[in-house]
């Protein structure tokens, strides 16, 4: 019986931890993918180059004014904005803001 506790609780602990460490990391991780895989050959460059363009605080102001999309077009002129998901762009101005001039990180992409 006490070895079920144990697993049990173990179990619970392990539920309880995950999705919370996951959450923390994910909306960067995301943002990576989602800028692999939809925005890097319309703009013909990296990742980091993208992110680059501008300090963090910049990519925050951008962000909070509505104004993100449009920053996404001016830099990279070939890129078709309605094939961005209206919900991704969340996670592309957390890569952007991450990994943006001022941050510690560098992107693989």
């Amino acid at each position: 019986m006490k070895k079920v506790v144990v697993f049990f609780a173990l179990g619970v602990s392990l539920l309880v931890m995950t999705p919370t460490t996951l959450q923390a990391v994910s909306g960067v991780d995301q943002g990576q993918k989602i800028f692999k895989k939809h925005l890097r050959k319309a703009c013909g460059f990296s990742g980091v180059r993208f992110a680059r363009q501008h300090t963090q605080d910049e990519w925050e102001e951008i962000y909070e004014e509505g104004k993100f999309p449009e920053e996404a077009k001016n830099i990279c002129p070939r890129l078709d904005l309605k094939k961005i998901k209206p919900s991704w762009w969340q996670y592309i101005y957390e890569f952007t803001y991450e990994y943006g001039v001022g941050g510690a990180h560098i992107p693989k992409c």
